[in-house]
Protein backbone atom coordinates (compact mmCIF):
# COMPACT_ATOMS: atom_id res chain seq x y z
CA UNK A 1 0.00 0.00 0.00
CA UNK A 2 1.29 3.32 -0.68
CA UNK A 3 1.95 5.58 2.38
CA UNK A 4 0.34 8.72 0.60
CA UNK A 5 -2.75 8.81 -1.93
CA UNK A 6 -4.39 11.82 -2.90
CA UNK A 7 -6.80 11.82 -6.33
CA UNK A 8 -6.63 15.44 -7.90
CA UNK A 9 -10.76 15.49 -8.58
CA UNK A 10 -10.96 15.96 -4.58
CA UNK A 11 -8.56 19.45 -4.87
CA UNK A 12 -10.04 22.53 -5.49
CA UNK A 13 -8.85 25.11 -7.61
CA UNK A 14 -7.14 27.80 -5.64
CA UNK A 15 -5.93 31.10 -7.23
CA UNK A 16 -2.29 31.44 -8.11
CA UNK A 17 0.43 33.34 -8.18
CA UNK A 18 -0.48 35.26 -11.36
CA UNK A 19 -4.18 36.25 -12.50
CA UNK A 20 -5.25 33.49 -14.54
CA UNK A 21 -3.57 31.06 -13.18
CA UNK A 22 -4.68 28.61 -10.97
CA UNK A 23 -3.83 25.68 -8.88
CA UNK A 24 -4.55 22.30 -7.12
CA UNK A 25 -2.46 21.15 -4.49
CA UNK A 26 -2.15 17.48 -4.85
CA UNK A 27 0.72 17.51 -2.11
CA UNK A 28 3.03 19.93 0.59
CA UNK A 29 5.70 18.53 2.04
CA UNK A 30 5.39 19.24 6.13
CA UNK A 31 8.97 19.74 6.38
CA UNK A 32 10.76 21.49 3.10
CA UNK A 33 7.39 23.39 1.88
CA UNK A 34 7.85 21.67 -1.70
CA UNK A 35 4.54 21.03 -3.13
CA UNK A 36 3.41 19.26 -6.03
CA UNK A 37 0.45 20.79 -7.74
CA UNK A 38 -1.56 21.33 -11.07
CA UNK A 39 -1.29 24.46 -12.69
CA UNK A 40 -4.13 25.73 -15.15
CA UNK A 41 -3.32 28.83 -17.00
CA UNK A 42 -5.98 30.13 -19.10
CA UNK A 43 -6.38 30.80 -22.34
CA UNK A 44 -4.08 34.31 -23.69
CA UNK A 45 -2.31 34.21 -20.25
CA UNK A 46 1.13 35.58 -19.87
CA UNK A 47 3.28 35.23 -16.87
CA UNK A 48 5.76 37.46 -16.65
CA UNK A 49 9.69 36.59 -16.36
CA UNK A 50 10.07 35.56 -12.78
CA UNK A 51 12.69 33.54 -9.99
CA UNK A 52 11.38 30.96 -7.58
CA UNK A 53 14.23 31.47 -5.14
CA UNK A 54 13.27 28.90 -2.75
CA UNK A 55 12.79 25.93 -4.83
CA UNK A 56 13.69 24.25 -7.62
CA UNK A 57 10.62 23.85 -10.78
CA UNK A 58 10.11 20.58 -12.69
CA UNK A 59 6.99 20.63 -14.87
CA UNK A 60 5.29 18.66 -17.24
CA UNK A 61 3.16 19.74 -19.47
CA UNK A 62 -0.37 17.43 -19.45
CA UNK A 63 -2.72 19.17 -21.89
CA UNK A 64 -2.52 22.50 -24.18
CA UNK A 65 0.25 24.48 -26.07
CA UNK A 66 2.74 26.52 -23.64
CA UNK A 67 5.24 29.22 -25.88
CA UNK A 68 8.34 30.43 -24.31
CA UNK A 69 11.62 32.52 -26.28
CA UNK A 70 9.19 31.63 -29.21
CA UNK A 71 9.19 27.81 -29.05
CA UNK A 72 6.12 26.04 -28.88
CA UNK A 73 5.65 23.17 -26.00
CA UNK A 74 3.37 20.38 -26.22
CA UNK A 75 1.89 17.81 -23.92
CA UNK A 76 4.53 15.11 -23.36
CA UNK A 77 7.21 17.96 -22.61
CA UNK A 78 9.17 18.32 -19.44
CA UNK A 79 10.83 21.79 -18.07
CA UNK A 80 12.82 22.39 -15.59
CA UNK A 81 14.03 25.85 -13.99
CA UNK A 82 16.72 25.78 -11.22
CA UNK A 83 16.22 28.18 -7.96
CA UNK A 84 16.64 31.17 -8.08
CA UNK A 85 17.40 31.00 -12.20
CA UNK A 86 15.10 34.04 -13.94
CA UNK A 87 12.66 31.66 -16.57
CA UNK A 88 9.52 33.41 -18.75
CA UNK A 89 7.38 34.57 -19.98
CA UNK A 90 5.35 31.91 -20.10
CA UNK A 91 2.00 32.31 -22.83
CA UNK A 92 -0.42 30.38 -23.08
CA UNK A 93 -2.24 30.75 -26.26
CA UNK A 94 -4.64 28.20 -25.28
CA UNK A 95 -5.89 26.78 -21.77
CA UNK A 96 -2.24 24.81 -20.83
CA UNK A 97 -2.50 22.33 -17.59
CA UNK A 98 0.79 21.10 -16.13
CA UNK A 99 1.28 18.92 -13.42
CA UNK A 100 4.73 21.05 -11.53
CA UNK A 101 6.34 19.95 -8.27
CA UNK A 102 8.27 23.08 -6.28
CA UNK A 103 11.09 20.93 -4.31
CA UNK A 104 10.96 24.03 -1.71
CA UNK A 105 8.22 26.65 -0.71
CA UNK A 106 6.39 28.05 -3.91
CA UNK A 107 7.36 31.53 -3.67
CA UNK A 108 7.65 34.07 -6.80
CA UNK A 109 10.25 37.08 -7.16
Amino acid sequence: MFPYVTNADDKPWQPGPYEGVELKILHKNPDTGGVMVLRKFKAGVTVPAHTHPLANEWAYVVSGTWEEAGVTYKPGTVFFAPKGEKHGPHVAPEEVISLTVFDGPLTVT
